[in-house]
C-alpha cells in the first residue's frame, strides 16, 4: 500500500513539474485547438456552437492575463498591456470579430508562455548552482559519527568525507589527502590535488581519498552560499532601463486608453466613420499601440548576458552591473593576489663559491621550515618541489621584519635583509646582483652559515600566467589599464612592465586607493576595479563597477563587489566588458525595433491599411522577435 501511495505521490510531483513547465505552450496549445474547432464549425453554419467554442478559447488563453491585469488595476491602480490585449479581444467580439479577438487571445498567450520559457532558459545555467548546496554531512565527535545536516555545521566542527562525497562545507583539510573536483566553485575542469593544511569548498565533489575537514564557516558564511546569495540577487534586481521602461509603460498604458476612447467617440463625427469601424479601428489601436515588445526589449536580452556569464565563472550580481560594465573606460588593478599569485616564489638561486645551488636551497629551507612567513613557505616549497631531503634545525628565531637564525646540524645560520646578515658577509656578497635584483622588484635574501656569506635568494610573487594577455586585450578594446598597490615603486614598476601597463600609483593604503578611483572617475568615467583584499573594498566600493577574485578574494571583497570572477581568471574581464557592450547594443537594438513597429502599425491603422489579424500577428510578432533577439546573448 505505502509503495502505491509512493508511486502516487511520485507521478503527481513529476506531473507537476512538468505543468509547471510547460503550462503556457499547453494552455496555448489548448486555445488553438477550440479556435481550430470554433472557426470550422462557423464555415459550417453551426454559428451558435461555433461562438461557445470561441468562448472556451477567450477564457483558456486570456484567462491568467485578464486575473493579472485585473490584479494590477485593482491592487496597484495601474493599467497594463495584459488588461489591454484582453479589452481588445473582448471588444472586437462585441462586435461579431470573434475570429480576429480569438487569434489576438492566442498569439498574446503564446507570447506570453514563449517569454517564460525564453526567462526559464535564460535562469537554468544560473539555477543549476542550487544542486550543489550539500544536504548532509558526516560529524566526528568524542571518536563517534554522527550524519547531520549540512546546514547545522559550524565553525570548529570536524567532518568526514568519504571519497566520492561532496564537501559539505568550507574548510581546512586536517588528515588525509585527495584531488578534489573543484568545478562547480572555481571552474577548474581538472580536479585539484589537495592534502594536509589544503582548504577546501563547499559544494565540490572529493575524490578518491578519504578527509577529515575542520569547518571554518557556518554553512551560511560558506562560498556556495554567497555565490547564491549573489545569484538570487542578480535574477530580482532590474537594471535602470528596464525600471525606466517599467514606469513608461503606466503612462502609456493610460496614453493609449485614452486615446482609444477618443478614437471609438470622435471619427463618426469627423470623419463619417460607421460606429462598427470606429470600434474595430479603436481595437486594432489597442492592440498594435501596446508596449508588449518595449517592455520586453530588455530583460530576456540582460538575462541571457548574465546566464552567458554565469557559464564562464563571471558571476553579475544584478542586470544594473552588466549595463555598467559596458560603458567601463578604465579598468584599476590591484597587484598582489589579482594581477599577481599572492604567493611569492623563489626566483633566483646564487650559491657563493664552493657551494652548489641545492645545497644553498637545503641550507635556507631547513632554516625556514618552522617559520609561517611567506618567504619562509616560499623558501620551503622550493625545496620540496625538488624533492630535497631538509636537515634537522633548532634554536631557531625570528627577528620581525628582518628574518630568521638558528641551527643547522648545529651551525650557526641566519637568513634575511642586509641589515641582518654580518658586515663582514655582506663584504663577500656581490652587492651589485643584489641591487640588479632589486630593481626587478624581487626581495633578495641573504644567507650566511658560521659568520660565512653562503649565497643569495630572490623571492618575488609572480605575475598570473594569463594576466599580460587581459591587459593586452583590455587595451585592444581601447580601455586605460591602472596598477594600484601597497609595494614599493621598484617593486610595483617589475609587476606593470611585465604585465604591459605603463600608469602605476604605488605605496597606495586604503584611502589613497579610494582617492585615485575617484580621481580616475572624474576624470575619465565609468572606472572598474578589480581586487581582492580586504584593503581592496573602498576603492571596490567607489568604483563603478567592482570586480572581486571568488576563489582569492576576502569575504569584505567578495560582499563589496558588483562582479565576482568563480575562476580568478582575469582574462573574462575583457570578455564580461565585451559582453556588457553587447548586450547594451542589443537592448538598444530591440528598442528601436520595437518602437518603429508600433509606429508603423499605428499610422497604418489610421490609414485603413490593416485589419485586427494582421495588427495582432505584426504586433505580437515583434514581441517574439525582440525576445528571440535577447536569447541571442546566450551564445
Amino acid at each position: 500500500m505505502g509503495e502505491i501511495m509512493l508511486e502516487k505521490e511520485t507521478k503527481g510531483a513529476s506531473w507537476k513539474a512538468v505543468w509547471d513547465k510547460n503550462g503556457g505552450i499547453l494552455i496555448a496549445g489548448a486555445c488553438l485547438v477550440l479556435i481550430g474547432l470554433a472557426w470550422s464549425l462557423e464555415r459550417s453554419g453551426q454559428g451558435a456552437l461555433s461562438i461557445v467554442l470561441f468562448v472556451l478559447a477567450y477564457a483558456a488563453g486570456g484567462y491568467r492575463k485578464a486575473w493579472e491585469g485585473l490584479t494590477t488595476l485593482v491592487k496597484e491602480k495601474d493599467l497594463d498591456v495584459d488588461l489591454l490585449m484582453v479589452v481588445a479581444a473582448i471588444g472586437a467580439a462585441s462586435i461579431g470579430y470573434w475570429l480576429d479577438g480569438a487569434v489576438l487571445i492566442f498569439i498574446f498567450c503564446l507570447s506570453g508562455a514563449l517569454e517564460d520559457y525564453s526567462m526559464e532558459k535564460t535562469n537554468q545555467d544560473i539555477a543549476a548552482i542550487l544542486k550543489y548546496r550539500p544536504e548532509e554531512a558526516v560529524r566526528l565527535k568524542d571518536g563517534s559519527e554522527e550524519r547531520v545536516k549540512a546546514s547545522e555545521l559550524q565553525k570548529g566542527d570536524l567532518v568526514l568525507v568519504r571519497p566520492g562525497e561532496r564537501i559539505p562545507c568550507d574548510g581546512t583539510i586536517v588528515e588525509g589527502s585527495s584531488a578534489v573536483d573543484q568545478a562547480t566553485i572555481t571552474g577548474e575542469a581538472i580536479p585539484v590535488d589537495k592534502t594536509l593544511n589544503d582548504s577546501v569548498f563547499a559544494g565540490t565533489m572529493n575524490g578518491q581519498g578519504a578527509l577529515r575537514v575542520l569547518v571554518d564557516k557556518g554553512s551560511e558564511d560558506t562560498l556556495l552560499s554567497r555565490i547564491i546569495h549573489m545569484v538570487q540577487e542578480a535574477k530580482n534586481e532590474l537594471p535602470p532601463s528596464q525600471l525606466f521602461v517599467e514606469r513608461f509603460e503606466g503612462i502609456y498604458a493610460k496614453s493609449v486608453v485614452g486615446l482609444a476612447l477618443l478614437l471609438m467617440i470622435l471619427p463618426p463625427y469627423l470623419f463619417n466613420w460607421t460606429w462598427e469601424a470606429t470600434i474595430y479601428r479603436a481595437m486594432i489601436f489597442l492592440v498594435v499601440a501596446s508596449p508588449c515588445a518595449l517592455v520586453s526589449s530588455i530583460m530576456p536580452a540582460v538575462l541571457s548576458g548574465i546566464s552567458n556569464a554565469a557559464r564562464k565563472g563571471v558571476l553579475f550580481k544584478g542586470g544594473v552591473h552588466l549595463e555598467q560594465i559596458g560603458n567601463v573606460g578604465t579598468v584599476v588593478f590591484d597587484k598582489t593576489g589579482t594581477l599577481t599569485e599572492g604567493r611569492p616564489k623563489v626566483t633566483d638561486v646564487l650559491p657563493a663559491p664552493g657551494l652548489t645551488e641545492v645545497e644553498l636551497l637545503r641550507l635556507a629551507a631547513s632554516l625556514e621550515q618552522l617559520s609561517r612567513h611567506p618567504i619562509a613557505r616560499a623558501v620551503v616549497d622550493r625545496a620540496e618541489a625538488q624533492g630535497l631531503t631538509l636537515e634537522p634545525a633548532a634554536a631557531m628565531q625570528a627577528v620581525t621584519g628582518m628574518g630568521v637564525s638558528g641551527l643547522v646540524n648545529g651551525k650557526a645560520c641566519r637568513l634575511g635583509k642586509r641589515g641582518l646578515v654580518l658586515e663582514a658577509v655582506l663584504n663577500e656578497a656581490p652587492l651589485s646582483v643584489a641591487e640588479a635584483l632589486e630593481r626587478e622588484g624581487k626581495t633578495v635574501v641573504f644567507v650566511e652559515i658560521e659568520g660565512r656569506y653562503a649565497g643569495i635568494l630572490a623571492v618575488q610573487d609572480t605575475l598570473r600566467p594569463n594576466a599580460a594577455e587581459a591587459v593586452r586585450q583590455l587595451q585592444a578594446l581601447h580601455k586605460r589599464v591602472v596598477m594600484l598597490t601597497g609595494d614599493a615603486r621598484p617593486t610595483a614598476e617589475a609587476i606593470a612592465g611585465q604585465a604591459g601597463i605603463e600608469e602605476i600609483y604605488a605605496e597606495m593604503l586604503p584611502d589613497g586607493k579610494l582617492e585615485v578611483i575617484r580621481r580616475l572617475t572624474a576624470k575619465y568615467g565609468k572606472v572598474a576595479m578589480v581586487g581582492d583584499g580586504v584593503n581592496d573594498a573602498p576603492a571596490l566600493a567607489a568604483s563603478s563597477v567592482g570586480i572581486a577574485m571568488g576563489a582569492a578574494g576576502s569575504d569584505v571583497a567578495l560582499e563589496t563587489a558588483n562582479v565576482v570572477l568563480m575562476t580568478d581568471d582575469i582574462s573574462k574581464i575583457p570578455f564580461a566588458i565585451s559582453l556588457g557592450s553587447r548586450t547594451g547594443r542589443v537592448v538598444k537594438q530591440n528598442i528601436t525595433f520595437a518602437l518603429a513597429v508600433i509606429l508603423l502599425l499605428v499610422v497604418s491603422n489610421f490609414a485603413g491599411g490593416i485589419n485586427l489579424p494582421l495588427g495582432v500577428v505584426s504586433h505580437e510578432g515583434s514581441t517574439l522577435a525582440v525576445i528571440l533577439s535577447g536569447l541571442r546573448l546566450l551564445r
